[in-house]
């Protein structure tokens, strides 16, 4: 540990516990403030990056290149007599796997909205997405210092862009020269007497306090406020929290990491108006049959239930697991049950098994500070958890327990990879097994018909941090290829051909002949064989071998590697003899055959198309339409989200045409889209497409 690192807070009971995840855009500045909050806690020397780039949360290689995070930030840090754990999570969508952890582990979510830009569509969407699994939320503005900052007018726009409940808790006192110099708190009672420009500072009060006082149901501080009597700002604090931890009160409060004006308020606002574990909850539980198990509670002396929320691989440690205990206590040298299930069709297959807890650590970004044990309500990272995978469940061996795997994003952009030399190619499944059990967002696939290894990624900067740790983390150099959209033939038209194996080599010959008519079948029949022979001229025993040779051909394709699918073929006739012919020449004479029913009448190529659903602000409807038919698509239907200015849009697209579609759609939607795929068949491919195999 370094000698700047502060030793971890001990563990406390949950009531003195803050998890809070820092939630916005990118750019808006999270990790600037976060980096601010811990130096005002004395954890970090100096907020900000330091020269070389880095910051306490943003320490991977790859983070400090592009000067971005793209990887949740955890540190935990003491204040005001709490154990305070802020979880940075990346603005960009391309890392949403990562939001959600971050959201997994927390128990309030602080919107980082910028007093320059305001609010976006992006910001609305992770709104709506906290608001749907009642995460109680706050908004701090940021860049309240720069030149073009106008905090009424961002406090207006997140009232209307995010709904009701939103109040500002906070106005800035601004100098002379228009810099800000502090805050004014609408809670205190003189709040009218002090100099913030135009702004109604009474109303402001009046809407905060019935705000506060409304959405907590206090009846009687009601009962004074209407009274007329002067409210002790202790009690609307109080109130506040209650308000907040309901998650339908939202105060919007005001900092700027530069300066230090209001990072101070932000820290004790945290601990003393964002609720504690025990007032957001637990999740759900199953028993690991996938029955439903006794709630839990944030209860210390309880049975034990953790989730791993994210894992990383350290050279040094090996793999560590940032865990958050839900029930009971996590502690050293203890035996546990490893559970994850759900997941399968992500390359996670359900797996159980019980390990032994190594050493716990409370993180400061990628310091690790030990600590004696984990109670309920809190956070810690596990070294060397040889079998845990994101999202699993660490339970007691005696009382297994299953908390149900969060919901995250399908992958939807193919990367073929390659190893970049014969050393890096016995290193490449070992990386890419632990790039899939790190980020669950991943799914790896081995396409059987083009034979290439696929890395499913959310998106093009997704796939770009992933191949960097393949080669920084994980010492595996890869190259990438094109993806190859597996393409299928089928007939023409109909045809009568014959296919004839004889040869003579010394011993037993080999005699097969087969007459077969050919046709194309309806799409999706594959390969049909029937035969209508009469009078046993090709015996009985011999109709399978006909049909194993006519399939085997089928599927090894007959111009190139595509296969031959959708067609209907009969045996009609042929001829046998009694002692040359045999198993092997009839599967050799039907595959002749087919052969030569290609050459009789040709083949056209088909290529695989997909139906999907695209999600959208209604706003951008017209533009994912456009761009949609330039892609060969049929739109099927488009229907509007009950309740939410979204749309649904349904398509039938050509595979080829998905390949690079995620980064088309967050640009014409400025990332606010998402979609899903699904298989719909083959159709003839145009000319462009159906190059020669």
């Amino acid at each position: 540990m370094g000698k700047d690192i502060p030793p971890a807070p001990a563990p406390r009971p949950a009531a003195t516990v803050r998890n809070v995840a820092l939630v916005g855009r990118a750019g808006a500045g999270k990790t600037t403030l976060a980096e601010a909050l811990l130096a005002a806690t004395g954890a970090v020397p100096r907020a900000g990056r330091v020269e070389d780039g880095t910051t306490c949360l943003d320490s991977e290689e790859v983070e400090v290149r592009q000067q971005r995070s793209v990887s949740l930030g955890v540190a935990t840090v003491e204040h005001a007599g709490h154990r305070l754990t802020l979880l940075d999570t990346p603005g960009s969508p391309d890392f949403v796997g990562e939001l959600r952890a971050g959201l997994r582990a927390a128990d309030s979510a602080l919107f980082v909205v910028s007093a320059v830009a305001g609010v976006d569509a992006a910001t609305v969407q992770l709104w709506e997405e906290c608001a749907a699994v009642g995460m109680p939320r706050a908004v701090v503005l940021s860049q309240i210092d720069r030149p073009r900052a106008d905090v009424a007018e961002a406090v207006r726009l997140c009232q209307l862009m995010l709904g009701e409940g939103v109040y500002p808790l906070h106005l800035v006192e601004r100098g002379p020269d228009g810099a800000a110099r502090g805050l004014v708190s609408l809670l205190e009672p003189d709040v009218d007497s002090v100099p913030v420009g135009d702004q109604d500072a009474d109303r402001l009060r009046g809407e905060l306090i019935e705000g506060i006082i409304g959405d907590s149901e206090d009846e009687t501080l009601m009962e004074r406020y209407l009274a007329g009597e002067e409210l002790a700002v202790a009690d609307l604090v109080a109130d506040l929290e209650t308000a907040v931890a309901r998650g339908h009160f939202h105060p919007v409060l005001c900092a700027s990491p530069v300066t230090g004006v209001g990072v101070r308020e932000l820290l004790d606002l945290l601990v003393s108006a964002l609720p504690c574990p025990a007032e957001h909850g637990c999740p759900p539980v199953t028993h690991l049959h996938g029955s439903a198990a006794p709630p839990l509670a944030c209860d210390p002396d309880g049975p034990l239930v953790a989730e791993v929320v994210k894992t990383t691989t350290d050279p040094y440690v090996g793999r560590v697991s940032l865990v958050r205990v839900f029930s009971g206590t996590l502690r050293p040298d203890v035996a546990v049950h490893v559970s994850g299930h759900g997941m399968a069709e992500r390359g996670h297959p359900d797996h159980d098994a019980d390990e032994r807890i190594g050493v716990l650590s409370a993180p400061l970004g990628a310091a690790l500070r030990p600590v004696a044990a984990c109670p309920a309500g809190d956070i810690c990272a596990v070294s060397r958890l040889t079998t845990a995978e994101t999202g699993d469940t660490l339970s007691s061996p005696e009382e297994p327990r299953l908390v149900p795997p969060w919901q995250l994003p399908v992958p939807q952009l193919p990367v073929a990879v390659e190893a970049a030399s014969r050393a890096d190619e016995d290193r490449l499944a070992t990386a890419l097994a632990r790039l899939v059990a790190e980020d669950p967002t991943v799914r790896l696939e081995r396409r059987a018909a083009t034979g290439q290894l696929l890395l499913w990624c959310v998106g093009d900067a997704h796939a770009e941090v992933l191949l960097e740790r393949l080669s920084t983390r994980h010492g595996v150099a890869v190259t990438t290829v094109p993806v190859r959209v597996p393409l299928v033939e089928t007939l023409c038209g109909p045809a009568r051909v014959t296919g004839r194996h004889v040869k003579q080599s010394g011993g037993h010959g080999q005699y097969a002949v087969v007459v077969v008519e050919g046709e194309p079948g309806p799409p999706g029949s594959g390969i049909v064989f029937e035969q209508r022979i009469v009078g046993g001229t090709v015996p009985s025993q011999f109709h399978g071998s006909v049909e194993k040779g006519i399939r085997a051909q089928a599927e090894r394709g007959v111009n190139g590697d595509r296969p031959l699918v959708d067609v209907r073929v009969t045996l009609v006739d042929g001829k046998a003899h009694s002692v040359d012919s045999s198993d092997a020449a009839f599967q050799a004479a039907g595959a002749l055959a087919l052969r030569e029913l290609v050459a009789a009448v040709g083949t056209r190529v088909l290529e695989p198309w997909c139906q999907i659903e695209v999600e959208a602000p209604s706003e951008y409807v017209g533009a994912v339409m456009s761009d949609l038919s330039s892609r060969r698509a049929r739109v099927t239907g488009s229907e509007a989200q009950d309740g939410r200015d979204r749309t649904t849009v349904r398509a039938e697209v050509p595979e080829v045409e998905l390949l690079g579609y995620p980064g088309v759609l967050r640009s014409v939607t400025h990332g606010t889209a998402t979609f899903d795929r699904g298989p719909l068949g083959y159709e003839p491919a145009p000319a462009g497409v159906a190059v020669p195999a």
